[in-house]
C-alpha cells in the first residue's frame, strides 16, 4: 500500500511539471486600453531560420516553451497580440514561461518553411499563427490550434492571456 502511495505521489509530481500555469489577472478590459500605436513586431528583413534557431536554443537553456509568432505588420490581430503581450501585468508572466520569436509571413508568401517544419502544409489559415514548441523535442505543443488567435480582436486581453497559459507547461 505504501509503495503504491509513493508511486502515485511520484507520478503526480512528474505530472505537475507539465501542468500549465495560471495566467495573471490582466487589468485591461479591452484592447482599446493597449498602448498606441500598436507595435510592429515583425522584422521583414530578418533571417527567420536563424532567429528561430537562436530562440529555440535560448528556450532550451532556460527551460521555457518557444512561442513562434508568425504574422505580418499589416495584420491588426497580430499587432493586438504583440500589444497584449507587452501589458505590464502580463509581460513578466510571459517572459517566465516563453521565449518569443516573431517571424514575418509577408502576405502569406514568406518564411513558409517555418510552419512547414511543424507540419503545416501550404500556408497557415490565418495570422497570427502561433506555434508553441517544446524546445527539447522540437514538437508542437498546440497542434491543431495554431491559428486560434487569428481573430484576436474578438477576444479580451484576459482571454488571450488564458489561451497562452494553457500551453505554458
Amino acid at each position: 500500500m505504501i509503495r503504491y502511495a509513493l508511486l502515485a505521489a511520484a507520478a503526480l509530481s512528474l505530472a505537475g511539471s507539465a501542468v500549465a500555469a495560471t495566467a495573471p489577472k490582466v487589468k485591461a478590459a479591452n484592447f482599446d486600453q493597449l498602448a498606441k500605436p500598436l507595435p510592429l513586431p515583425y522584422d521583414e528583413s530578418a533571417n527567420a531560420d536563424a532567429a528561430v534557431a537562436k530562440a529555440k536554443a535560448q528556450a532550451r537553456r532556460e527551460h521555457k516553451r518557444l512561442l513562434i509568432d508568425f504574422g505580418g505588420n499589416w495584420c491588426l490581430d497580430c499587432r493586438i497580440l504583440a500589444g497584449t503581450v507587452e501589458l505590464p501585468d502580463l509581460k513578466p508572466w510571459v517572459d517566465r514561461h516563453y521565449v518569443i520569436v516573431t517571424v514575418d509571413s509577408g502576405r502569406f508568401d514568406k518564411n513558409l518553411q517555418i510552419p512547414a517544419h511543424y507540419g503545416i502544409k501550404g500556408r497557415p489559415e490565418g495570422v497570427p499563427a502561433v506555434f508553441i514548441v517544446d524546445p527539447r523535442t522540437d514538437r508542437l505543443v498546440n497542434k491543431g490550434h495554431e491559428t486560434a488567435l487569428a481573430d484576436a480582436r474578438s477576444m479580451s486581453p484576459q482571454a488571450l492571456a488564458d489561451w497562452l497559459a494553457q500551453y505554458s507547461g
